[in-house]
């Protein structure tokens, strides 16, 4: 099974889709593609001013806060705190949505898939041992707020704190080793109707 360590520190920048601030790609399917052409997208971004979020149509995207005190979202009118207790907000990329920093700057993580082509899970951990879901054709753990060390396939591959390890579909058992937290990160495909329909 393939597996890649992206270090936070190898990161390239880019500027977000609004121009208001910047952001490292993580990982990106089709790899190369740009902000209308991707089926799905990792990147994580330091917020250091209020204002509001790109509008992505047709996309479903989590928002994690991994440093900072927290920032809250106003999404279509509806408000949402985000901080250590709570750090994740699921939300549509076509909803329009601005951010308020609650105290001072942060550093998040976005999620985002193209609707009717994949779907994303998130699931934040401690140590302990996870298993992908059946339906998931890429996964990946990024170690939030302190080093992790994660066994697959009898290799194991040491994070430090922003790191993200890329995993390949597996059924194996993964170990997680770490004194802080951890987040998995699942991507699925949609399987249309008729690729769900039994043979006759």
């Amino acid at each position: 099974m393939a597996t890649r360590l992206i270090r936070a520190s190898d990161l390239v920048r880019v500027p977000w889709k609004n121009g208001g601030g910047t952001t490292a790609e993580i990982a990106a399917f089709p790899e190369g593609s740009g902000f209308e052409t991707f089926g799905w997208r990792i990147s994580m971004a330091d917020v250091t001013s209020d204002g509001p979020f790109s509008v992505f149509p047709g996309t479903d995207r989590t928002l994690v806060v991994l440093e900072g005190h927290g920032v809250e979202l106003d999404v279509e009118g509806v408000p949402f705190r985000l901080d250590r207790t709570a750090p994740r907000l699921s939300f549509a990329g076509d909803d329009m949505t601005t951010g308020r920093l609650l105290s001072g700057p942060i550093r998040d993580l976005n999620v985002m898939t193209r609707r009717g082509q994949f779907t994303h899970r998130t699931r934040i951990m401690d140590s302990g041992v996870a298993l992908l879901s059946e339906d998931t054709c890429a996964a990946f753990i990024v170690a939030i707020d302190a080093a992790f060390d994660v066994t697959v396939e009898d290799k194991i591959h040491s994070l430090q704190a922003l790191d993200t390890l890329y995993l390949e579909s597996t059924q194996d058992m993964i170990q997680i080793a770490g004194t802080g937290r951890a987040l998995l990160i699942e991507i699925a495909p949609v399987v249309s109707a008729s690729e769900d329909a039994p043979a006759r």
